[in-house]
C-alpha cells in the first residue's frame, strides 16, 4: 500500500534537526511522495531546494495569506522561475485567512495577492493549493470569477457540504487532514463520506494538525496513514482502495 502526503511544510524549523529521518520514516510507512508547500518567498526557495535533496519530495511555491505583502513583477518572475523546475508542481500555499487577520485593508491585500497568484498559475498552466480559513464567502466569489479554468485543492477543507457541492461543479479537490480524527470534527466526517472518491486528497500539513493519537505533538508525513485510515473507515472502504484512489488523485492533479 502506498500513500502520498499531498501537503506538508518540510522546510520549517521544526524539522531542522531530523529532516532526513522524517523523510525516511515516511517512506518506511508507505508514503512514497511528499509535496512540501512554500508559504513565502523564503519558504518557497527552501522547498525547491528540498526537491533536489530528496527523491520523494516535490514542491509548490507561493505566498500564504498570513505572509502577504505587495507583489511586484520581480516576485512574479521569481515564482515563475521556480515553477519551471520539473519537481515544482503547483502554486501554493495561497488563499485567504480571516481567522487571524481582522483588519479590512489587510484582508483586501490578501484578496489582491490571492487573485494575482491565481492569474500566475493560469499563465503557467499549473494547479493551485488553496488555504481558506473563515473566508468562505469571499473565497467562493473569487473562485467563481478569477478561478475559472483553474484546478486545484482546497487544503484542509473546512467549508460546508453546500460549498463543497458548488466546488464539485468545477475541477476542485478536497484536502483532508488530521482534524478528521478529532472528536470535535463536527461536519467534516459527513462531508468526507459524501465526497466522490475521485476528488479527495490526504494531507498532514506537517508539522501542524497532528492526527490522533499524536494530537499535541509535532506532525510528520508518516502520520498521513492515520488520516487515510479514518477516512476509509468513515466511507466503508478498504484502506488499500482509499489509498489507491487518493494516490491517483494526487498524481492526476499535480502530474507526479
Amino acid at each position: 500500500m502506498e500513500l502520498i502526503d499531498s501537503h506538508a511544510h518540510l522546510d520549517g524549523e521544526k524539522f531542522a534537526d531530523d529532516r532526513a529521518a522524517v523523510v525516511e520514516r515516511a517512506l518506511a510507512a508507505g508514503v512514497v511522495k511528499i509535496i512540501t508547500m512554500g508559504d513565502s518567498l523564503e519558504s518557497s526557495a527552501r522547498s525547491v531546494a528540498l526537491t533536489e535533496e530528496f527523491e520523494s519530495v516535490y514542491a509548490a511555491v507561493g505566498i500564504h495569506p498570513e505572509e502577504v505583502e505587495p507583489m511586484t513583477a520581480a516576485t512574479d518572475d521569481r515564482l515563475a522561475a521556480w515553477a519551471a523546475q520539473e519537481k515544482v508542481v503547483a502554486i501554493g500555499e495561497i488563499g485567504l485567512d480571516y481567522y487571524w487577520e481582522k483588519d479590512e485593508e489587510k484582508r483586501a491585500l490578501q484578496r489582491a495577492i490571492f487573485v494575482r497568484q491565481l492569474d500566475l498559475a493560469r499563465q503557467l498552466r499549473l494547479p493551485v493549493c488553496i488555504h481558506d480559513r473563515e473566508a468562505h464567502g469571499d473565497m467562493m466569489k473569487i473562485l467563481k470569477t478569477e478561478g475559472r479554468g483553474l484546478r486545484g485543492v482546497l487544503h484542509c477543507y473546512s467549508g460546508s457540504w453546500e460549498m463543497a457541492a458548488e466546488l464539485l461543479k468545477g475541477d476542485w479537490y478536497f484536502g483532508i487532514d488530521g482534524p478528521l480524527t478529532y472528536k470535535n470534527a463536527a461536519k467534516l466526517p459527513e462531508i468526507v463520506q459524501r465526497l466522490p472518491a475521485e476528488r479527495i486528497l490526504v494531507e498532514t500539513d506537517s508539522p501542524y494538525l497532528s492526527p490522533m493519537p499524536f494530537r499535541g505533538k509535532r506532525n510528520e508525513p508518516a502520520h498521513v496513514l492515520y488520516v487515510a485510515k479514518k477516512a476509509a473507515e468513515l466511507r466503508g472502504e478498504s484502506l488499500e482502495a482509499f489509498a489507491r484512489a487518493t494516490r491517483e488523485n494526487t498524481r492526476d492533479l499535480y502530474g507526479i
